[in-house]
């Protein structure tokens, strides 16, 4: 069975879904359109890249802005639980918070981070998706209607994030969580999906620890909040917040419902986002673990091929040439078991244990070769120095 169909959440009206599509949106014909909200435009002309379009929401559950039902945050221990806090307390909160950016290729959101930071996904400022270039300016509208030209100081394609710099220093900043949130705490959406800003939708945490594979033109993403909470094209970049108005998480993309889903929603985890962005802000650019391999799944036709005893794992495709893994013995055709004491099943579990080590850490990795194990120690390098 091949993979669900992804889209990722940015865009105007009437862009075509495609089989895996970033969250950046469809050129408008006339720069992104006269309609409401900021840029639900009127006729999206041709063009620029591709997103999920036609994707409304997909089930669960709107926050109506009038609904004075009381939410209990389901905090983890030693945090400050929010009791009686009304989705309309939450709404009044957030609201001024989240931002609408809008570019030649189509429409996002965004989170003020800083008083003069904005925070977003790095596809919704991508001149093409998958591609670090950015566009230099873009225009940020506030909540009150207020629009200003904001500065791309910083971008990461790997984790899909960038930050806004825009001329005012008086922004209301949110508050990120610094832990992960747990599976069933109620979440609302916060963004403006199709244009209709300050849009708020409500869900809980369905999962944590998703994985979305990589396209032809963007890489896989790890370790992803997932959520019931509707969003649709234009909510990329917006925030997933809990019932203390806390940010949980960056919207980053849903399979659509003519997939068969029914609100399968992905955000990127605040703990995550926060690291990245305070690297955005620092230096322009963010620092990655760099192995140096290239790596598939293990299947058992591959598994047959290598001769290998291994069941799962990640096999080593190729090899950067002179990189950590080249340096350290690893060779085409490795399956990568374990990264340290971690037990690797996949790809995407290579990627999410390698993500948590630091640069320059002596690392063993053990890997079956012809069938034999065999442990070899890498010192993991910086993508940046790449």
């Amino acid at each position: 069975m091949s993979a669900p169909r992804l889209t990722r959440v940015l865009s105007l009206l009437a862009c075509a879904a495609t089989s895996v599509a970033l969250l950046a949106g469809c050129s408008s014909g006339n720069g992104a359109g006269n309609g409401p909200g900021n840029g639900a435009g009127n006729g999206a002309g041709n063009g620029g890249s591709t997103a999920g379009g036609t994707g409304g929401t997909a089930g669960g559950h709107s926050a109506a802005a009038a609904s004075g039902r009381h939410l209990t945050a389901a905090e983890p221990q030693g945090r400050a639980v929010c009791k009686g806090k009304a989705i309309t307390d939450i709404v009044q909160k957030v609201e001024p918070s989240v931002v609408t950016i809008q570019t030649r290729q189509g429409l996002g959101s965004g989170i003020v981070y800083r008083k003069d930071i904005i925070l977003t996904d790095q596809h919704v400022v991508a001149v093409n998706e998958g591609q670090p270039q950015t566009f230099k300016n873009v225009q940020v509208s506030l909540a009150d209607g207020t629009r200003l030209t904001g500065t791309v100081i910083g971008s990461d394609v790997e984790t899909d994030l960038a930050v806004i710099k825009v001329p005012r220093d008086d922004l209301p900043p949110l508050t990120f969580r610094t832990t992960l949130p747990r599976q069933g705490e109620t979440v609302l959406a916060v963004g403006s999906p199709l244009g209709f800003s300050s849009s708020v939708t409500e869900g809980i945490v369905s999962a944590l620890g998703r994985d979305l594979p990589s396209s032809s033109s963007t890489p896989p993403l790890v370790d992803l909040v997932q959520t019931d909470a509707p969003i649709s094209p234009g909510n990329s970049g917006g925030a997933l917040v809990d019932v203390c108005g806390h940010v949980v998480g960056v919207n980053e993309a849903y399979i659509p419902p003519q997939s068969g889903a029914v609100s399968l929603g992905f955000a990127t985890p605040s703990v995550v986002a926060t690291s990245i962005a305070d690297q955005l802000i620092a230096k322009g650019v963010a620092q990655h673990p760099f192995l140096g391999v290239n790596v598939t799944n293990l299947t058992p036709d591959i598994a047959r091929a290598l001769g290998t005893s291994a069941r799962q794992g990640a096999v080593v495709v190729s090899v950067v040439r002179g990189g950590p893994a080249a340096r350290a013995g690893l060779q085409r055709g490795d399956v990568i078991v374990k990264l340290g004491s971690h037990q690797v099943t996949d790809y995407a579990d290579l990627l999410g244990e390698l993500r948590i080590v630091k640069p320059g850490t002596q690392v063993p990795v053990t890997v079956n070769r012809s069938g034999q194990e065999k442990t070899l120690t890498v010192t993991i390098g910086s993508r940046t120095e790449h």
